[in-house]
This record gives C-alpha cells, structure tokens and sequence, in this order.
C-alpha cells in the first residue's frame, strides 16, 4: 500500500503530458508576439532592453521554436534554459510592478521548465527515440 503511495505512476507519461503541454503554451503565447513584432519590441524597448529588437525575437523564438522542440521531444535540455530565461524575464522584469495574479502564469511556465530540465524529456519523443537509436547502434 505504502509503495503505491510514494512510488511514481507512469513516469514516462506523466513527463510527456508535462512537456506537451508547456510546448502548446509557449506556441500559444509566442506564434502572437511574431505576428505583431514592432508592437512586442516596442514593449520590450519601454521595458529598458538595450536592443530591443534582439531580445523581442530572442522571447519570441524561444517561445515558438522552444515550444515546438517541446511539443516533438526535440533537443528539449537545449531549449529549457532559454525558456527558462524568458519566464524569468516575464516574472521580474516585464510583470515587476504588477500583483502575482499577473505573474503566476509566467513564474508557472518557468518552473514546468525548470521540472521537465531536471526529469529530462522522457522516452515519448524524439530525443528518446534518438537516444535508444543511438545506443542499439553501439
């Protein structure tokens, strides 16, 4: 009784609904910062971003390229940090002034990141279906 209630059911699933969904959301939230550039480099410009059309598209990207990475299972301890970063960002610097309410959802995207780059990205995508390829190969 005790080890069911301690022990992890379905592991492997349970990290790649994890990653899935942080994936679609990073899509859901960066495909809109790509259609309206100037207005989000603006943004990050008003937020005293040295250049602000660098670390526009560096947000936007990690969003978009990160999330889809995350959504295939494709380099996802490569893309992590970068997502990472950019919550971090969102939480501290874009949101600052604003109450936690406006702040929770980046600071929650943020740590399903921080989670999935300590899990790893399971054995549901590509990066497993790589890494077994790679080992049968040796």
């Amino acid at each position: 009784m005790w080890r069911w209630v301690v022990k992890p059911i379905a592991l492997e699933s349970a990290i790649g609904l994890m990653r899935v969904w942080l994936g679609a959301m990073m899509l859901w939230h960066g495909i809109p910062k790509l259609g309206h550039m100037d207005s989000f480099q603006h943004r990050v410009g008003e937020l005293g971003f040295p250049v602000p059309e660098f670390f526009a598209w560096a947000a936007a990207l990690s969003e978009v390229v990160g999330g889809a990475c995350l959504i295939l299972g494709l380099a996802t301890r490569l893309v992590l940090p970068f997502i990472v970063v950019t919550m971090a960002t969102a939480v501290f610097v874009a949101h600052a002034a604003d109450p936690f309410s406006r702040k929770e959802l980046a600071a929650t995207y943020g740590i399903i990141a921080l989670v999935l780059w300590f899990l790893g990205p399971g054995r549901w995508g590509l990066d497993g279906w790589i890494a077994a390829r790679h080992s049968r190969e040796r």
